[in-house]
C-alpha cells in the first residue's frame, strides 16, 4: 500500500489523476498506511495549493420549518427540536455579522437561509445586504439560500455575491437514504446552473451518516466532475430529534483518511472542514491540514455551537499556518 500511496501522489504532483477505484482502494488504509496516505495528501497540497488557511464565518439568517425531510437537519418540519425558529433577519443584522466575521479573520462570509429556496421579497432583503457587504467590508460574501435558477444567481451575482453554497450532501446512491422530499437531480442542476451564471460554488457534503466508503468516493467524482471550486466537508453531528439522532457511524481517523482521499481526487480545490469536525476529532482537530484540508469555518454553525475563535486563531499559529486574508 506504501509504494500504491507514493505512486499516486507522484502522478497526480505530474499532473495525472487518481481513479474512482484507486480512491476506493484507499479508503481501506489502515494502521501505518493511514500516516502514508496523509503524507502524500499534504505533498498534493502543498503543491497546488500552499500552505495558507481559507477562513469561513456563516450566519443562520432564516432558521426553522424547512419543508425538506433530510434526516440529518434540525432545521426540518418533519423532526422535532430544539432548533430555533425565525423569519429572515433583518438587513442590518446580516451586514453587522459579517463585519464581525471579517474582524475574526474570515476571507468569506456566508448568509445561510433554511427551506427549499428564497424568492420575493426575501430574496430582495438578501440582495439590499450582499449590496452593502461588498460596499461595507472587505468580506467576500456567499449565499446558501437552496435550490435556485440561473436568473436568480445572476441576481446575487450582480449584487456582489462572490460563491454560491450548496451541498450534495453525500452520493446518488446515498440520497434517498437521507431525503426524499426532491431529488438528486435538483441539486446537480442548482450547482450547473449557478455555475453558468459565471458564479464560484461551493458544494460539498455530510460524512457519517451510513453512507459506505465507496460512495463517498463517488460523491468526490461527482463533486470533481461538476468542476465545483471549494468542497466544504461536515462531518455528522446527530443532533436529537432527527431521523439521525443516534447514529455513530465514523471515528476520527475515518475523517482524517476521508478528507485525504478527497485531496488526491480534487487536488486544486479548496477543502473546507465545517460542521462536527469538534464533535468527530476532538484533540485531531490540527491533523486536518496534515490530511490535506486548506481551509475551515471559525465561529458557530447553524444550529450547533463551534469552537471559541480564539482558540481555532492559537492552533494556526502553532502550527505556522497562514490565514488568507480578506479582499475583493
Amino acid at each position: 500500500m506504501e509504494k500504491i500511496i507514493a505512486e499516486i501522489a507522484e502522478r497526480i504532483i505530474a499532473g495525472g489523476s487518481i481513479t474512482q477505484e484507486e480512491a476506493t482502494q484507499l479508503s481501506g488504509a489502515e494502521g501505518s498506511q493511514l500516516y502514508d496516505l496523509f503524507r502524500a495528501a499534504s505533498r498534493v497540497k502543498e503543491h497546488f495549493v500552499g500552505n495558507e488557511v481559507h477562513l469561513c464565518s456563516i450566519i443562520n439568517a432564516k432558521s426553522g420549518r424547512c419543508a425538506e425531510n433530510c434526516a440529518f437537519c434540525a432545521q426540518s418540519a418533519h423532526h422535532t427540536t430544539d432548533a430555533p425558529v425565525y423569519p429572515l433577519v433583518q438587513e442590518d443584522q446580516m451586514v453587522e455579522c459579517a463585519k464581525t466575521a471579517e474582524t475574526n479573520g474570515s476571507a468569506c462570509f456566508g448568509i445561510i437561509t433554511s427551506g427549499t429556496t428564497v424568492k420575493g421579497q426575501e430574496l430582495e432583503q438578501i440582495l439590499a445586504a450582499l449590496r452593502r457587504i461588498r460596499k461595507e467590508t472587505t468580506i467576500l460574501p456567499s449565499c446558501s439560500l437552496g435550490i435556485i435558477d440561473e436568473e436568480t444567481a445572476r441576481k446575487l451575482k450582480d449584487a456582489g455575491m462572490d460563491t454560491y453554497h450548496h451541498n450534495l450532501e453525500t452520493a446518488e446512491s446515498f440520497f434517498p437514504n437521507i431525503c426524499t422530499t426532491h431529488e438528486y437531480r435538483e441539486d446537480v442542476d442548482t450547482v450547473r446552473a449557478v455555475k453558468k451564471a459565471g458564479v464560484k460554488v461551493c458544494s460539498g457534503g455530510i460524512f457519517g451518516m451510513g453512507e459506505s466508503a465507496a460512495q463517498r468516493v463517488e460523491m468526490a467524482f461527482t463533486l470533481k466532475e461538476l468542476g465545483v471550486d471549494s468542497v466544504p466537508m461536515n462531518f455528522l453531528n446527530p443532533i436529537e430529534g432527527t431521523r439521525l439522532e443516534g447514529a455513530r457511524n465514523i471515528t476520527a481517523q475515518e475523517c482524517l483518511k476521508t478528507i485525504a482521499i478527497y485531496r488526491l481526487i480534487l487536488p486544486q480545490k479548496r477543502i473546507t472542514i465545517c460542521g462536527g469536525r469538534e464533535k468527530n476529532l476532538r484533540d485531531l482537530q490540527s491533523w486536518i491540514f496534515f490530511a490535506g484540508a486548506n481551509g475551515t469555518m471559525i465561529g458557530n454553525y447553524l444550529t450547533t455551537a463551534g469552537r471559541n475563535v480564539d482558540t481555532d486563531l492559537t492552533m494556526f499559529s502553532d502550527l505556522g499556518l497562514t490565514t488568507v486574508m480578506c479582499a475583493h
